[in-house]
């Protein structure tokens, strides 16, 4: 099943030309999610590559503007062009009062909009195999950073070694996939563990919205595949990111760090720093680190068929057939003069 992660806004605070507020786009298999909605979204998902597409679920972190300013419009469109499939938000605390302050400026929709409130250890979204969990952050107000967190699954299937103990081709293999034992026409058994191999990790994508430094978050991201991190400050405003609540590009590399994730992503960038010196300060930390611009997409494979695919440019890039991708230890290919060119 694929898992794309696309940065829709990657911005601190207020927009820039070359880059909108907080929205990160989850798409896996059928499914997609939508990670906070600054103002703009809409627009930036058009000329994202991807399109407006069909959100299944809305997720906001916190109730600063920048991270939801962009939902009466999205929230409207989709009004317009007829959806009457429910529109689904789950956020912290306030998220149901804030939308109902934002209801005349919605105005009627054809669907009905579900809203849940929730806290640490929430689940949003389930599915056979796969949830979405939420965990605490800290940035001063009720705020939540969320992790997409697949089952592990079986090992893969030894058919030479099913036809070896005579098991025969058909139902049978599919019942030892699944995990029974099954029973041969001789009377003989054979057990699961004697066809398949060892367990088949499950990906875990996590997404912090706005946050200092926390324990938590190192323990959501875990082995995680992908970390999402704020980097707002650099180490020479340390004290400032504290006063705010916030973390240094090298704070979210310790964190990267300290939770052993393959992979990291730096977001909310202030158009105070340069992206290279950001991605210098968190590279020093934790090399596996991209400071992606808007529309980038990061690739996650099943593990056992590599790690992630840092794409710049995303779904716009392959549209117009100017393509790169990098994995995650690249230090300075084409993602490096893609961020400078745009942001200085």
């Amino acid at each position: 099943m694929d898992l794309w992660v696309t940065f829709i806004g990657t911005a601190a605070s207020v927009p820039t030309a070359a880059r909108g507020t907080a929205a990160t786009l989850i798409a896996r298999g059928g499914d997609r999610f939508l990670v906070d909605c600054g103002e703009g979204t809409q627009r930036q998902l058009l000329r994202s590559g991807v399109g407006l597409v069909e959100l299944d679920l809305i997720l906001i972190t916190h109730l600063h503007g920048d991270h939801y300013l962009g939902l009466p419009g999205l929230l409207k469109t989709y009004g317009l062009r007829g959806r009457t499939a429910s529109v689904r938000l789950a956020g912290p605390k306030g998220l149901a009062k804030l939308l109902e302050v934002l209801r005349p400026v919605i105005g009627r929709t054809p669907f009905p909009l579900e809203v849940t409130e929730l806290g640490p250890g929430g689940v949003p979204w389930r599915a056979p195999g796969a949830r979405i969990e939420a965990f605490a952050t800290s940035h001063g107000v009720p705020s939540v950073g969320y992790a997409l967190v697949e089952d592990d699954r079986p090992g893969m299937f030894d058919v030479a070694a099913a036809a070896a103990l005579g098991v025969p081709s058909g139902p049978m293999f599919g019942r030892l996939q699944r995990g029974e034992t099954v029973t041969l026409g001789n009377g003989s058994r054979v057990a699961p563990e004697q066809v398949l191999g060892g367990p088949r990790r499950g990906r875990r994508v996590v997404l912090t919205g706005d946050t200092e430094p926390c324990a938590a978050t190192v323990q959501a991201a875990h082995r995680a595949d992908l970390l999402v991190h704020e980097a707002t400050f650099c180490d020479e405003d340390r004290d400032r990111a504290r006063e705010t609540r916030h973390s240094t590009a090298r704070e979210a590399a310790e964190v990267a760090a300290a939770a052993g994730a393959g992979f990291l992503a730096l977001t909310h960038v202030s158009s105070r720093f340069m992206p290279r010196d950001i991605r210098a300060e968190a590279r020093a930390v934790f090399p596996e680190t991209v400071v992606p611009r808007d529309f980038d997409q990061v690739e996650l494979p099943f593990a056992e068929r590599g790690g992630p695919v840092f794409h710049p440019g995303g779904a716009r890039a392959r549209e117009t057939g100017d393509t790169a991708s990098e994995g995650p230890d690249a230090s300075a290919g084409t993602a490096s003069l893609r961020e400078h060119s745009t942001d200085l």
